[in-house]
C-alpha cells in the first residue's frame, strides 16, 4: 500500500489484483479500476491490460468496450500477451471495434508467439476456419497442440476434434479420447458431451452407454445443446439410464428449440410428439 500510494506502478497494480480478487482486502472493483488506472496512466502494460478488462466486462465501471479496446492497444503495442490475445479477441468478435479478422490473426499470432495458450487456440481456430488466413488444417492442429500441451481446456477439445474427424492428423480415436477426457475433466462441456458421444459408440474406448449418459449429463448441467439431444436419445432408448420418454420429449424439445436440427432426428425417431 505505501509503494502504491508513492506512486510505485508495479504496486498500484498489485493493489488493484488485490481488491479485484479480494485477497487480504475485501473485494471491491471500483477499488481495483482506481488503482489500475493510477498505474496504466504511468504506462504499465499489465495494469493496462487489466483495466481494458474492467471496461469490456463492466467491473467497477461502466462497460465501455471502446475503451477496453483502448486500453487492451496500448499494453498490446508494448507487447503484453495476454493483451494482445484480448486485442484479437475484440477484433475477431467485433467488440469495441469494426469486426476485422485479419487484425485478429496478427494479435492472436504476437501473442502465440509468445506462449499464450488462450491465443495458441484462437489462432488454430482462425486455420481452422480459414478466417484471416487461408484454411490450414496442419497449421490448426499445430497450434491447437502447443495450447493443449499447456493444458488449455479448449484446445484441448479441439485437438480431440481434429483426430476424431482426421482433420490435418490422421483419424485416430485413442488419441480423440485422450484430448477429450484431459478437456472434460477440467469441465469444458463440448469435451464431455464429445466423450459420451465416444462411449456412445465406442470409439478409442470400450462402448459404454452409462459412462456416455454420465457425461451428457455434465455437459447438459452446462446447458450445452447438442448434449440434450444426445441424453434425449439414451432415455428414450433406456441406453446406460433408466427409459422415460418424457425427460426424453423435454430434452429433445429444448434442444430443437436452441437450433440443434439433430434433436428432431430423435423427435421422429421415438415418435415423441406423442408422449
Amino acid at each position: 500500500m505505501k509503494e502504491a500510494n508513492k506512486g510505485n506502478p508495479l504496486a498500484q497494480n498489485d493493489l488493484g489484483i488485490m481488491y479485484e480478487d479480494g485477497i487480504g482486502v475485501s473485494e471491491d472493483y471500483k477499488e481495483a479500476v482506481k488503482w489500475y488506472r493510477r498505474s496504466a496512466e504511468q504506462g504499465y502494460a499489465g495494469a493496462q491490460n487489466n483495466l481494458g478488462i474492467m471496461y469490456e466486462y463492466g467491473r467497477g465501471v461502466l462497460q465501455d468496450l471502446t475503451e477496453a479496446v483502448k486500453w487492451y492497444r496500448r499494453s498490446a503495442e508494448q507487447g503484453n500477451a495476454k493483451a494482445q490475445s484480448n486485442l484479437g479477441y475484440m477484433y475477431t468478435n467485433g467488440k469495441g471495434v469494426l469486426k476485422d479478422d485479419v487484425e485478429a490473426v496478427k494479435w492472436f499470432r504476437l501473442a502465440a508467439e509468445q506462449g499464450d495458450a488462450t491465443a495458441q487456440n484462437n489462432i488454430g481456430v482462425m486455420y481452422e476456419d480459414g478466417k484471416g488466413v487461408l484454411q490450414d488444417l496442419d497449421e490448426a492442429v499445430r497450434w491447437y497442440r502447443l495450447s493443449a500441451e499447456q493444458g488449455n481446456a479448449k484446445a484441448q477439445s479441439n485437438l480431440g476434434y481434429m483426430y476424431a474427424n482426421g482433420k490435418g492428423v490422421l483419424k485416430d480415436d485413442e488419441e480423440a479420447v485422450k484430448w477429450f477426457r484431459l478437456s472434460a475433466e477440467q469441465g469444458n462441456a463440448s469435451a464431455q458431451n464429445n466423450l459420451g458421444v465416444m462411449y456412445e459408440d465406442g470409439a478409442g474406448v470400450s462402448q459404454d452407454y452409462k459412462e456416455a449418459a454420465r457425461l451428457f449429463q455434465l455437459a447438459v448441467g452446462q446447458d450445452y445443446s447438442l448434449a440434450k439431444c444426445n441424453l434425449a436419445e439414451l432415455y428414450a432408448a433406456g441406453l446406460g439410464i433408466q427409459k422415460d420418454l418424457r425427460e426424453a420429449k423435454r430434452l429433445a424439445k429444448e434442444g430443437y428449440e436452441e437450433g440443434i436440427d439433430y434433436c428432431k432426428t430423435i423427435w421422429d425417431k421415438y415418435n415423441l410428439a406423442n408422449e
